[in-house]
């Protein structure tokens, strides 16, 4: 039952239950998921200290740092805690979502000048979407 709102008024962001990736805060408490303000450095380990990750979140991350579990448990059938759910969530994070944390992020695969450009990662069609930063016309529903 939930409206999906894209924007980056604060007024609108401030009347949200749940806001992601805007808003320049991370406050799990009142689900504020944005990873886009210069103190924030948190990695799945430093939220999650038994897993081993240190790649530092995107707002993708952290929503599933704090609802990976839960959703792969419901859609399973199978408790949240038990081991098909633990390594199913550690599989997925280490072979898809950290790899979208990384490149929002700017961090580099690998150390030196690339080969090549990596064009049609998720998060590249993601960034398709957006205007680019010199659009005159910001307005992200203009497709």
């Amino acid at each position: 039952d939930a409206e999906v709102v894209r924007t980056r008024d604060p007024q609108r962001l401030a009347q949200c239950d749940v806001v992601v990736d805007v808003g320049g805060e991370y406050d799990p408490e009142r689900h504020r998921y944005d990873h886009h303000q210069r103190s924030f450095t948190q990695s799945m380990r430093s939220l999650r200290p038994d897993k081993p990750w240190t790649t530092k979140l995107s707002s993708a991350g952290l929503v599933y740092c704090h609802f990976g579990s839960r959703i792969l448990a419901g859609l399973l059938g199978q408790p949240e805690d038990g081991p098909v759910v633990t390594t199913l969530y550690d599989k997925l994070y280490e072979n898809f979502v950290e790899e979208i944390d990384a490149i929002d992020n700017g961090i580099a695969q690998a150390e030196g000048e690339p080969r090549y450009a990596l064009t049609t990662t998720l998060s590249a069609r993601v960034g398709h979407l957006n205007p680019r930063w010199n659009d005159p016309d910001q307005d992200t529903e203009v497709g």
